[in-house]
């Protein structure tokens, strides 16, 4: 069998222009069928099936660098696959905008910046038009909002449902669980129901996926803030093609969405108990009877206990629920009936609402905030 050599082209080629960093990979000689020749900023000289390689970033594969990129998330493609994802991505949504006759001057400063790197294929792009359409379209000129919206166009619906249905899912567990207690045990409930309410809002926002569109972190960041920045919002979240997230990154999502999410719980309970007991202290001044059966609902404890709660027990289930249930088990089915996958969704965050709530009763009776009144 004949083999061949490649030849090489050499017009304005000059030894001088490859890096000292450059290296020559060879792929086993083999008979040659075709040549190719490749100019790009990588140098790649090939001639199918040989190929000769001069690689002027350094070697990829399994011992080239990867990790986060600054905007939320590491680069899961190796070498020129990398280059190929993000090139591939930077075509799709610059023909999406050819499409409609817009720029990437008319579009948001992040996105516009993001679609540049190649870190945006052409569907969410699409998406962004979409939306830019809807009646809820100024929501995209707020960062927040405009990263949820791009990777989840039912976010809205998601946070209506959660907070629709929180206050009489809530309420109706808090009877389930105190059954003939309930009107003795009715200053809990108010309690109970108040912070859950301002908490609704936060287990919706925090573990929604996103779209990331942040910019490189500053080079002098520490190596903490560094990895906690490229954590994707959601742990179980589908990456983006050209990205992806590796194992320590997902559970340094878990951690700080739960590290947020205390803050959150406290807060909410703060602000419930405070409400509470000043009812609690209004009722005491004008029925006497009432003061014989009602006590003050410990603020710190009730506090404390409900941040450790949110960080565990509701971040784990939000978390699941947006990244796994929906994301990657009903939206691939129901993609194109979204009413369907509202009423789905609906119920699927129903029975987790009110989960939750027969959860934090049996919770704040073991840890000791709350006891049963016979």
């Amino acid at each position: 069998m004949a083999v061949t050599t490649p030849a090489i082209a050499t017009n304005n080629f000059h030894p001088r222009s490859i890096s000292h960093r450059s290296f020559l990979s060879f792929t086993p000689i083999s008979t040659v069928h075709s040549r190719s020749l490749t100019l790009s900023p990588r140098l790649r000289f090939s001639s199918s099936p040989t190929r000769l390689r001069l690689n002027s970033s350094g070697p990829s594969g399994p011992s080239g660098p990867t990790g986060g990129d600054g905007g939320g998330g590491g680069n899961g493609d190796e070498g020129g696959d990398g280059d190929d994802s993000n090139e591939r991505n930077r075509e799709e949504a610059m023909l999406v905008l050819a499409e409609v006759g817009r720029g990437l001057e008319t579009l948001p400063a992040d996105l516009a910046a993001a679609i540049k790197s190649g870190r945006i294929p052409g569907e969410i792009v699409k998406r962004f038009l979409e939306l830019e359409k809807s009646p809820f379209g100024w929501l995209l000129q707020f960062g927040g909002f405009k990263e949820r919206l791009l990777a989840d166009d039912l976010f809205l619906t998601k946070v209506a449902i959660e907070c629709g249905v929180g206050i009489f899912t809530k309420t109706a567990a808090e009877l389930e669980k105190r059954r003939e207690n309930f009107s003795k045990e009715l200053d809990f409930v108010l309690a109970d129901v108040i912070m859950a309410l301002v908490a609704d809002f936060m287990l919706v926002w925090l573990p929604a996926p996103t779209v990331s569109l942040k910019p490189p972190l500053a080079f002098s960041a520490g190596p903490i803030t560094k990895f906690l920045y490229s954590c994707p919002d959601n742990a179980f979240q589908v990456a983006l093609p050209g990205t992806s997230y590796s194992f320590l990154q997902r559970v340094g999502a878990i951690l700080r969405n739960g590290s947020k999410l205390f803050a959150v719980g406290s807060g909410a309970s703060l602000i419930g108990t405070g409400i509470t007991n000043a009812l609690i202290y209004t009722r005491k001044a004008f029925d006497k009877d009432f003061a014989v059966g009602a006590e003050d609902v410990p603020i710190l404890p009730t506090s404390a206990a409900y941040g450790v709660y949110m960080a565990v027990s509701s971040n784990l289930r939000y978390q699941i629920l947006a990244g796994i249930i929906e994301q990657r088990m009903l939206e691939p089915i129901l993609h194109n009936q979204k009413l369907a996958l509202s009423a789905v969704c609906f119920a699927v965050r129903t029975g987790n609402t009110f989960l939750g709530s027969l959860m934090w009763v049996d919770y704040a009776r073991w840890v000791g905030v709350q006891r049963s009144r016979e």
